[in-house]
């Protein structure tokens, strides 16, 4: 048999039938019992194996998310590196050191104010033992930054590579436990709250956290240490300051080697060929083109020249814009009576004075509201107006909520 068990397919088979089981409503004892039985540790790749092919197999990514508690006592203390990589979770300024940061300082809170609080209370029910769990509860909540770094700065490169089922399971615990913690803080602001409801919801979101940040430590780190390259790194410490930061504070700047960057980056390079490269992201000039003339709104770009340069060709235009005045000065597209609020507003873009102006007009059976926008480079220097115009009306008239698509 160990022969079977050494096979890394084999294993798969044996880690997919047991989190079946689970499915099929065998306990978490039995299961955890048939995993001692046939294994002493398993991969972070093995488990990412799994779920990716659970996903493929027709299991709903939901089903795996109402297993993922399970998955984490299931594994807790038998998750090992069978390929070890680097531990960028010592690279002080890392995004996975400022991740790790973020984990131990959520684990002091728990461990540190909220579960004694609670058992402050729950021994002699006071109001500042109340009040002090509300304070830490209230920080706990922070941890909805912890999480969002994760969704939209590591999932989305994980994706690019073809795994997906982790993100989709993971993300699906990360609502459930933000729900729990708004329902225990709400739970705290009622008067129905009792010492019983109070343990229960407590101990509950504390829990889920703190399996969630196992599988983060032990699942989801070494997946990214795997996956990702020097670039992918860069992207997301760029990106991290956006976000901000869940019970730390910034943390020192993380140092990488140019050069090595420099090699990492000309692969991607070589892919946009022929692409407009933008501050997030690239488009084709098929892709580009076709994306502003999508937009639900009217725009004309005028440069420092004062000339039009540009204007989106949409279905629903507002205003007559022939391409015949491409390269004319602007205060020649309007008529006199008007041209000397253009040519004002221009002005005091041109100077600093303003980055805005905006009005409202009826027309026709439209309510038109027309932006005007001072557009600069990184350094502030003036490189045109650009005119947002759009039939707002719709917009006005709308009433109550929609939260069901179109039939």
């Amino acid at each position: 048999m160990s022969e079977l068990i050494n096979n890394s397919q084999e294993r798969k088979r044996i880690l997919k039938e047991l989190i079946k089981s689970l499915h099929e409503g065998k306990t978490v004892d039995d299961v955890k019992a048939e995993f001692q039985k046939h294994f002493g540790s398993v991969s972070t790749a093995e488990i990412t194996a799994v779920e990716q092919e659970l996903v493929k197999e027709g299991l709903p990514a939901e089903e795996i998310q109402r297993l993922c508690d399970v998955h984490a006592a299931v594994y807790e203390g038998r998750v090992e590196d069978i390929h070890p990589t680097r531990d960028y979770s010592k690279v002080v300024g890392h995004p996975a050191y400022v991740f790790d940061l973020e984990n131990r300082a959520i684990e002091r809170l728990i461990d540190s104010e909220i579960i004694p609080h609670l058992q402050d209370y729950l021994a002699k029910p006071n109001n500042n033992s109340y009040l002090l769990l509300r304070i830490a509860m209230d920080q706990l909540a922070t941890i909805d930054i912890h999480y969002k770094r994760k969704e939209y700065l590591f999932f989305p490169v994980l994706e690019k590579r073809g795994i997906t089922a982790p993100p989709k399971v993971m993300w699906g615990v990360d609502d459930e436990i933000r729900a729990d913690i708004k329902n225990t803080i709400d739970l705290l602001n009622s008067i129905d709250a009792t010492p019983k409801r109070i343990e229960k919801m407590v101990t509950n979101v504390v829990t889920r956290i703190k399996d969630m940040i196992f599988k983060e430590d032990n699942i989801l780190m070494p997946l990214l240490a795997d996956t990702f390259n020097l670039l992918d790194w860069i992207r997301i410490d760029e990106a991290t300051e956006e976000f901000g930061y869940t019970l730390i504070e910034k943390p020192a700047s993380w140092k990488v080697q140019k050069e090595e960057a420099k090699k990492e980056t000309q692969p991607e390079t070589e892919k946009n060929i022929g692409e407009v490269t933008f501050d997030a992201g690239h488009l084709s000039p098929l892709e580009l083109n076709s994306l502003l003339n999508t937009l639900p709104f009217d725009l004309t770009f005028v440069d420092a020249n004062n000339q039009v340069k540009y204007f989106t060709c949409g279905n629903e235009r507002i205003f007559e814009r022939p391409k015949t005045i491409i390269g004319r000065n602007v205060s020649l597209c309007h008529p006199p009576h008007s041209v000397h609020v253009v040519e004002g507003i221009i002005e005091d873009f041109r100077s600093g004075k303003k980055d805005h102006e905006d009005f409202w007009i009826r027309f026709k059976d439209q309510f038109v509201m027309i932006r005007y926008f001072a557009v600069r480079d990184k350094e502030g220097n003036y490189l045109g107006t650009l005119e947002v115009t759009q039939n707002i009306k719709p917009i006005t008239e709308l009433q109550g909520e929609k939260r069901l698509v179109s039939e």
